[in-house]
């Protein structure tokens, strides 16, 4: 179903959409690293080590927005939708100052990318877990910039609970991105770096201020885009980085 076709029911729809993605993609989760998805040359400077990549999983997690525009419902699919995202702090040696999804390293006393991703957003926003339902994992992604390779789990939100930046060491912010911006082509460009000689270019959204791109910008774009959500956007809109 297109994101032109008017829904009613849009949480129910969207949680079914996601389920329908995750379904899809359960035989490259089944495959393990012959089902890692690959990053395009024209989004990397680096390639990637395999044999000496870490593990790491990051929640993607959607929750319903607690007030939202009754005009904006009508006319979005996932208008009452909103995107869990934290802001690294300045002072971090890796990603400082970018938005990602909450996530990390998969600890050797994490079960599994599940366990680690719930663990590591309890730790940096201090979500309750136990009102996070886990629908599935999509396909570990590289990470070629720091040699990782990242499961992304989804999770639906059926008891929110507060959340904040637990940790300013670790992160400046903790904030929730309507998906219905997420998915307006206003909001969408791509991020042009230039390094070594070299340009390549990376899908990004600026929700008021917050600029999501590399990897977790690669993640949400191909998200979107498999859930048939995204709509038309002008993919000749770049930004230089780093960002003025």
């Amino acid at each position: 179903m297109s994101h032109d076709t008017q829904r009613t029911g849009a949480a129910v729809d969207a949680r079914a959409d996601l389920l329908g993605v995750i379904e899809r993609h359960r035989p490259l989760v089944e495959a393990g690293d012959d089902g890692i998805s690959r990053v395009p040359a024209s989004w990397m400077f680096e390639g990637m080590d395999h044999a000496a990549a870490r593990r790491a999983a990051v929640l993607v997690l959607f929750g319903r927005l607690d007030d939202i525009d009754a005009a904006a419902r009508a006319t979005i699919v996932p208008a009452d939708l909103d995107l869990l995202f934290v802001e690294r702090a300045a002072t971090l040696r890796q990603h400082a100052g970018q938005i990602a999804f909450p996530g990390g390293t998969i600890d050797a006393t994490d079960a599994s990318p599940v366990a680690a991703a719930l663990r590591e957003a309890e730790e940096e926003t201090g979500l309750d877990s136990d009102g996070v339902e886990v629908l599935g994992e999509l396909p570990a992604a590289e990470l070629p910039v720091t040699n990782f390779v990242v499961t992304p789990v989804i999770g639906w939100w059926d008891r929110p609970s507060e959340v904040f930046a637990v940790d300013p060491g670790e992160s400046a912010s903790v904030f929730r991105a309507p998906v219905a911006d997420l998915v307006d082509p206003a909001n969408r460009f791509r991020v042009e770096i230039s390094r070594d000689g070299r340009t390549h270019h990376s899908p990004a959204f600026d929700i008021d201020g917050h600029v999501i791109w590399g990897f977790t910008g690669i993640v949400l774009a191909r998200l979107l885009d498999d859930l048939g959500w995204s709509r038309p956007w002008d993919e000749a809109k770049m930004r230089p980085y780093p960002f003025n």
